[in-house]
């Protein structure tokens, strides 16, 4: 018997054999297509099932939000052709019928596999934060996913930040991802005059002293360290997972992201709060899908 593991992000679909204890095996990816989206997955999906032993039996998929674990569709907003609403439980079913089929948001599968392998290996409750494109996030209660009503609990992007002025892309204003993510970083300092091209330029500049750079990041990191702080206490959480392509900024997001934090959580059960990197790196999002795959209780 095989179980798969699938993660569908804005730009790539990833899919691995699930091992017993959660381990992806022979990973493979591919770019996701401008159409036909569900032919470029479905494709990956039996690909990988051929290297299985047996009929598959469990799929575990981490997809980008917002999800609707309820009715088994996801609506990616960086996949045009599925923004509205892709029923992929469904699809995933048709081609392997007999497959238990489960959907969680992408940050709350990086959370549980950094809780499991990573850099939550030592506690069973951890709140994960990703930054990148967007802000995503998860949250794992006594070691196991927290799903929420529709699934997309933990997802902090869309907390909002006081620093948020903007209209965010979920229609919202002021969530921390209009002001703490790569884009939004880069936004605000191209509006003060700065004149790089992305986040690693500006954190590039940043640590070479460049201070519209620099201010940039403190800015983001500042704001970061408020909810983190807020979404603790609100949790009841004692340690952060960090990461995402952006989280790698240095020390110029990271000071100030800790300095605010440590500002804020001052009742007694958040005082010790741990902010931490995440260890597992791109491979956090599919590895959570396997543990999902491999294991139903995994999943409150």
């Amino acid at each position: 018997m095989t179980a798969l593991a699938l993660d569908v992000g804005g730009t790539k679909l990833a899919a691995a054999v699930a091992a017993d204890d959660g381990t992806p095996l022979e990973a493979r990816s591919v770019p996701v297509p401008r159409k036909d989206v569900w032919g470029a997955c479905a494709g990956l999906l039996r690909e990988v099932a051929e290297i299985g032993e047996g009929p598959v039996t469990a799929v575990g998929i981490a997809a980008a939000g917002p999800v609707d674990t309820n009715a088994g569709t996801i609506g990616p907003i960086n996949i045009s052709e599925w923004s509205s609403g892709f029923a992929l439980v469904d699809a995933v079913r048709s081609v392997f019928p007999d497959a238990r089929v489960d959907p969680v948001m992408d940050g709350a599968a990086a959370t549980l596999a950094e809780q499991r392998f990573g850099a939550g290996r030592d506690v069973a409750d951890l709140l994960g934060v990703v930054l990148g494109t967007g802000i995503g996030g998860g949250l794992v209660l006594g070691g196991r996913i927290v799903r929420g009503r529709t699934g997309n609990a933990g997802h902090i992007g869309h907390v909002v930040s006081p620093y948020g002025t903007t209209v965010c892309a979920c229609g919202g204003v002021g969530c921390i991802e209009t002001v703490a993510s790569g884009p939004s970083a880069v936004r605000w300092a191209r509006a003060h005059g700065w004149e790089g091209a992305d986040g690693v330029a500006l954190a590039t500049d940043a640590e070479a002293g460049v201070g519209v750079a620099a201010a940039a990041l403190e800015r983001a990191g500042t704001a970061l360290g408020q909810v983190i702080a807020s979404a603790a206490a609100l949790a009841d959480v004692g340690r952060v997972v960090v990461g995402g392509g952006f989280a790698q900024s240095g020390g110029h997001l990271w000071r100030p992201m800790l300095a605010s934090a440590a500002r804020h959580a001052r009742l007694r059960f958040v005082q010790d709060l741990q902010i931490v990197p995440a260890e597992l790196g791109a491979l956090g999002t599919l590895t959570g899908a396997s543990i999902v795959a491999a294991g139903h209780d995994w999943i409150t």
